[in-house]
C-alpha cells in the first residue's frame, strides 16, 4: 500500500503536506512542535488535522505489518495464490484481512476438522462442485464408508462432508463481507429486558428496537452498559431470507445437480450455526467500537475547553470543599496560588455552629482581603452555595463566589503529588486547596489529575483505556502548549506536559530550578540532566520566562527564530525594550505594507512564521485564554422551587453530550438542554454549537422538583409563557 498517497486521498491533502508531515514525526518531532514551529512544512495544518494524520498513519502501517505476516502464514502453508495474495493488496481494514486468512487459520476440533479426519473432504468437494450428471448425495456417500474410521453409514459421510461444506461456507472471505454489510445496512438491534418487572435506570430499553444504520451511539452504550450489569438482552436480527439469498447466490450452480438441494442445507447450517453468532458479535463490536469512539471524541473536546477555561487571574480565593458529617474544609490561596490559610466549618451542623461558620468565613475575607469564594460541587454543596450567598447579602465588600467542579479532587488529594506538595495537610484540606485553585487557574491544577477523573464525559468508565487514554494525553498537550507554561512557576505534572517533556525531565527542571534559583533565559535549560538537544528544540518555543532579560523568552518565539525576530524589528526600526509597548503595535502594519514575502524573504523565514513573530512580539506573555469570555461569578443562589417555565436564565456549558448539553444556571441542579432545543438549525451533534464553559443564555422549559430536572431551551420560538 501506498500509504502517503492513501493519506493524501483520505485527508483531501497536497502531497508535499502528508510526505513533510510523515517525515517530521518519524523524526521524533512532536505534534505541538510540528503544527507550531514547522508551518511552512505541512502549510499551516492545526494540531488536531497533524495528530489525526499521526494515528491514522500507525494504523496503515500496523495494517500492512498484518497484511504481510497473513501472507506470510499462508505462503508457510504452501497454499498462497497469486488470487490470495491479490486480495490481501486490495483489503482496507484489519477485518477483511483477517476473513481473508480464516480458511488457513489453525483452528480448534470442530465438527469439519472431525469429518475431514475420516476422510470426508473429497467427498464434500464432489458434493459443492455440483455436476450435472452428479450420483445423489447418498450414492456419492455410500463409496465413503470406513468402519476403522468411524463412518459406519452413508448417512453418517454425508453429515460429516456436509459440515466441512459449511465450515467452507463460514470461511469465504467474500459471502462475510456481503453479510456484515448486509447487517450494518438493514440489521435491527433488538433489546428486552432479562427482568421486566426489576427496576433500573434501563426501562427505557426493556422493550426497544432500532436499526443498526441508524441507533444512536449513546444507546449503544447505555445498552451495552445495561446487558453488563444483566439487565438487560441484546441481539442484532437480520432478515434469514436475505442473508440466505446472499449464501445460496454465491454458493448454488444456477444450472442445479443432484447434490445442489445438498449445498443448499450446508449453507443454511453454516449460516445458523456458524456465521451469523459470529457476524452479530462483530456487528455488536463495530457498534460498540465506533459509540466508544464518538464518545471518546466528544470526552476529548469537553476535556480541553474545560482546560482551557479563562482563569481568574490576581484574586485572592478561598476555597470551600463540602460535607456534611465532617464539616465544610477551607484554604485561603493567594493571586500566585499560595496557601495562606486553611480550617473547617460546619455549616450543616445547627444554627450556632452555622453562625460560628460564618464569623470564620468573613474574618477570612477581611484578614486577607478575598476576592472570590470557590465552592466544589459535590455532597453539600447546595447548602454551602446557600451559606456563601448569606455572606455576601451580609458583608460590604465586593466578593462574589463560583460552584466549581470538584470532579477528581479527592483523586488528586490522595496523591502521592498532593502529599509532596501538601506534606503538613491532610486529605481533605489539599481539596479544598485544589477547589480554589481550579478558580485561578483551571489548566494548571487540572493538569495534575488523570483526565479520566475529570469528569466531563459520558461512559468513560466503559471506554477502551488505551485508546481513551492516548485521546485524553493528547489534548492535554495540545492545551498546555497551546496556551505556553511560566518556567519558573510550573509544576511538574505541568512541565510533564510540555511537549518534548517527559517525567524524569520535568523533575529534573523543578530539582535545578530550586537548586540554582528561577531561570534567567531559555538556553539555561540546556543545563537540566537529561535535557538534550532534541528535547530543548521541542520544548523551549513553549516555555515562557517572563523575567528574561531577552523578552522573545516570554514569547512563543522559538529560539532557533530569535535572529530573524531581531532582524524584524531592527529593520522597522525598533529594538528589543520596544516589545510589547503602544509603540511597536504599528509593525504589523509595517510588514504588511512592506509586502510579506518579500519581508520573509528578506528574513530567510516563511510568511507563517513571520506572522507569528509579528504575533508574539506584539503582546509577550500573551494568554489565548484571555480572549474568551470570563467565567460567570454569582453572588446569589437560586432553588429549583423558585423555577417557573418560561423564565429566562443565564448559565455555564458544564458538559456536552450526544444527546444535548448540561447548563449551570445557578440552581444546583444543572439544567439540560435537549439537542433538539439548541437551535432551529439542524445540528448532528451539540458540540457544533455548544462548548464546556461557554455562558448562554436559556429559558426554563420544564422543572420536575421531585426527581430535580429541569428542561431549558435556546430556541425563542419554544419558550412557553411564563407563569
Amino acid at each position: 500500500m501506498d500509504i502517503n498517497r492513501k493519506l493524501t486521498e483520505e485527508f483531501k491533502l497536497q502531497a508535499w503536506q502528508v510526505e513533510n508531515v510523515v517525515k517530521l514525526l518519524d523524526e521524533g518531532n512532536t505534534v505541538p512542535f510540528i503544527a507550531r514551529y514547522r508551518k511552512e512544512q505541512h502549510g499551516t495544518l492545526d494540531d488536531q488535522v497533524i495528530r489525526e494524520i499521526s494515528e491514522r498513519l500507525e494504523y496503515l502501517r500496523n495494517l500492512d505489518k498484518r497484511r504481510e505476516e497473513v501472507r506470510a502464514l499462508i505462503a508457510g502453508q504452501e497454499k498462497l495464490t497469486d488470487e490470495i495474495s491479490a486480495a490481501l493488496d486490495k483489503a482496507v481494514t484489519v477485518t477483511e484481512i483477517d476473513d481473508i486468512y480464516r480458511p488457513f487459520r489453525p483452528k480448534r476440533k470442530t465438527r469439519a476438522s472431525v469429518a475431514k479426519e475420516k476422510g470426508l473432504e473429497p467427498l464434500a468437494d464432489k458434493i459443492y462442485e455440483q455436476r450435472k450428471d452428479s450420483p445423489a448425495p447418498i450414492e456419492l456417500a455410500a463409496e465413503y464408508i470406513n468402519e476403522e474410521k468411524g463412518v459406519e453409514t452413508a448417512e453418517d459421510a454425508l453429515k460429516g462432508a456436509l459440515d466441512i461444506i459449511a465450515e467452507n461456507i463460514s470461511d469465504n472471505a467474500d459471502i462475510r463481507r456481503r453479510l456484515r454489510n448486509l447487517f450494518m445496512v438493514t440489521g435491527i438491534v433488538n433489546v428486552t429486558a432479562t427482568d421486566k418487572d426489576a427496576q433500573s435506570v434501563y426501562t427505557n430499553y426493556y422493550e426497544f428496537s432500532e436499526p443498526v444504520n441508524r441507533i444512536a451511539d449513546h444507546r449503544i452504550l447505555a445498552i451495552d452498559r445495561g446487558e453488563k450489569e444483566k439487565f438487560l438482552k441484546v441481539s442484532v436480527v437480520l432478515d434469514k431470507v436475505k442473508a440466505s439469498n446472499v449464501i445460496t447466490g454465491a454458493t448454488l450452480n444456477p444450472q442445479g445437480s443432484p447434490t445442489t438441494e445438498a449445498v443448499r442445507e450446508a449453507g443454511a447450517d453454516a449460516y445458523d450455526r456458524l456465521i451469523y453468532p459470529s457476524i452479530e458479535r462483530e456487528v455488536r463490536n463495530i457498534l460498540t467500537e465506533r459509540a466508544a469512539a464518538g464518545a471518546i471524541k466528544v470526552f476529548a473536546l469537553n476535556t480541553k475547553e474545560l482546560l482551557l477555561q479563562p482563569p481568574i487571574k490576581g484574586k485572592t480565593v478561598i476555597g470551600l470543599d463540602p460535607g456534611y458529617r465532617t464539616g465544610c474544609k477551607v484554604a485561603v490561596v493567594d493571586k500566585t496560588g499560595k496557601v495562606l490559610d486553611t480550617g473547617v466549618i460546619y455549616v450543616t451542623h445547627g444554627e450556632e455552629q452555622r453562625n460560628r461558620a460564618k464569623v470564620i468565613i468573613k474574618n477570612l475575607i477581611k484578614k486577607y482581603n478575598a476576592d472570590c469564594i470557590s465552592i466544589g460541587n459535590g455532597t453539600a454543596s447546595k447548602e454551602t452555595e446557600i451559606f456563601a450567598s448569606e455572606i455576601l447579602r451580609e458583608i460590604d465588600a465586593d466578593v462574589s463566589y463560583m460552584v466549581v467542579s470538584e470532579a477528581g479532587a479527592s483523586v488528586y488529594s490522595a496523591s502521592k503529588l498532593a502529599a509532596k506538595e501538601f506534606p503538613d495537610y491532610d486529605v481533605s484540606l489539599r481539596s479544598a486547596v485544589s477547589i480554589a485553585r481550579r478558580l485561578q487557574d483551571p489548566l494548571a491544577e487540572l493538569v495534575k489529575i488523570d483526565p479520566k477523573a475529570i469528569g466531563v464525559g459520558q461512559y468513560q468508565h466503559d471506554m477502551p483505556p488505551k485508546e481513551l487514554d492516548a485521546a485524553l494525553d493528547a489534548v492535554v498537550e495540545d492545551a498546555v502548549n497551546s496556551v505556553g507554561v511560566d518556567l519558573n512557576t510550573a509544576s511538574a505534572p505541568l512541565l510533564t506536559r510540555v511537549a518534548g517533556i517527559n517525567s524524569s525531565i520535568a523533575a529534573n527542571i523543578v530539582d535545578f530550578r530550586e537548586a540554582n534559583g528561577e531561570f534567567t533565559g531559555r538556553a539555561q535549560l540546556k543545563k537540566v540532566p537529561k535535557l538534550g538537544d532534541k528535547a530543548f528544540e521541542q520544548c523551549a518555543g513553549f516555555l515562557r520566562i517572563a523575567e528574561s532579560r531577552n523578552p522573545f523568552d516570554n514569547t512563543g518565539v522559538h529560539p532557533e527564530s530569535y535572529g530573524a525576530a531581531e532582524e524584524l524589528i531592527k529593520l522597522f526600526g525598533y529594538t528589543k525594550k520596544d516589545i510589547g509597548t503602544e509603540e511597536i503595535q504599528v509593525i504589523k502594519q509595517q510588514v504588511e505594507m512592506a509586502g510579506e514575502e518579500k519581508v520573509a524573504e528578506k528574513l530567510g523565514i516563511g510568511v507563517p512564521t513571520l506572522k507569528d513573530i509579528v504575533k508574539e512580539i506584539l503582546a509577550p506573555g500573551r494568554d489565548p485564554r484571555d480572549e474568551l469570555p470570563p467565567p460567570m461569578l454569582r453572588t446569589d443562589v437560586m432553588d429549583i422551587k423558585d423555577l417557573k417555565p418560561g423564565m429566562e436564565m443565564t448559565g455555564t456549558v458544564r458538559n456536552v453530550t450526544d444527546f444535548g448539553a448540561f447548563i449551570d444556571i445557578g440552581v444546583h441542579e444543572d439544567g439540560l438542554v435537549h439537542i433538539s432545543q439548541i437551535t432551529d438549525k439542524f445540528i448532528k451533534h451539540p458540540s457544533e454549537v455548544l462548548k464546556v464553559g461557554m455562558v448562554v443564555k436559556v429559558w426554563v422549559l420544564s422543572v420536575d422538583t421531585v426527581k430535580g430536572r429541569i428542561g431549558l431551551t435556546m430556541k425563542q420560538s419554544n419558550i412557553p409563557k411564563a407563569q
